[in-house]
């Protein structure tokens, strides 16, 4: 299996995620207006976005992300990936998977997992996601805007989303979401400055040990093939290793999870 390294240049980065922390009555998508913001230079790393209300939120693979306004986290983060080599793209993403895990696992601390490639998990419920873009420009990563939207104090979803949960459905309380926004954002600097410090095999590490149902036989669709197999781990390429007798690598979006 092919490893990748961190391939880090000189650079400095002085702001923490969350500094600063700019929050908005309603926006189409946050990820739309950090990426807007960084084009047009009026923004850096660390700032975080804040919506009370996206009514065009993004998900994987074109997915809307649908919330209730004011009841749960909606945040767009900037992030200076000058110093990251292309290869280390998934690697950034489990960067922040981990933040939001750590961040909602401080509140729930048992039964949540990062369902591959990385929606947030308490049991076989989902409590929220991650949608990374990235800016380039010629050869070199310059930036990425890190989406993340959590459940937090809805408590009645769409109908077509048929196994949402947010944490007051856990835990009986009420929260402050813009609050638990910013704590949330501690939790992702922590996780950024492992990029920094070399250390993408622990972030890799940690990320397998909580991967969804890891160990255990599943049932998945490529193209229009239903077949079972058990859930291996996730490599350094952000690959879902399946053994089905034999083991095989699939990319992000060239499998579909079916229901339980």
């Amino acid at each position: 299996m092919r490893k990748n390294t961190i391939l880090l240049r000189h650079t400095v980065v002085n702001n923490p995620i969350g500094k600063p922390f700019i929050e908005l009555l309603s926006v189409d998508s946050t990820n739309n207006y950090a990426m807007e913001m960084l084009r047009q230079g009026h923004s850096k790393h660390g700032t975080v976005y804040f919506a009370y209300e996206q009514f065009a939120g993004k998900g994987q693979r074109g997915k809307q992300w649908q919330t209730h306004p004011g009841e749960n986290i909606i945040i767009s983060a900037v992030l200076d990936t000058s110093f990251l080599h292309v290869s280390n793209l998934f690697i950034l993403s489990i960067s922040m998977a981990l933040g939001a895990h750590d961040f909602f696992s401080s509140f729930v601390p048992d039964n949540v997992f990062l369902k591959w490639p990385n929606d947030l998990y308490y049991n076989d419920r989902k409590t929220g996601g991650i949608l990374i873009e990235n800016i380039f420009r010629g050869k070199d990563w310059q930036n990425a805007v890190a989406g993340i939207g959590i459940n937090i104090n809805q408590t009645v979803f769409d109908p077509s989303i048929a196994n949402a949960i947010s944490l007051q459905q856990i835990t009986g309380k009420v929260y402050d979401a813009v609050q638990l926004a910013k704590e949330l954002c501690t939790f992702l600097e922590k996780r950024y400055r492992q990029l920094q410090n070399h250390e993408s095999e622990a972030l890799l590490k940690k990320y397998n040990s909580i991967l969804y149902k890891r160990g255990e036989s599943m049932k998945f669709k490529k193209d229009n093939v239903v077949f079972s197999g058990i859930v291996k781990e996730v490599n350094a390429n952000g690959q879902l290793i399946i053994e089905a007798g034999s083991e095989q690598a699939f990319d992000v979006g060239e499998i579909e999870w079916l229901t339980i």
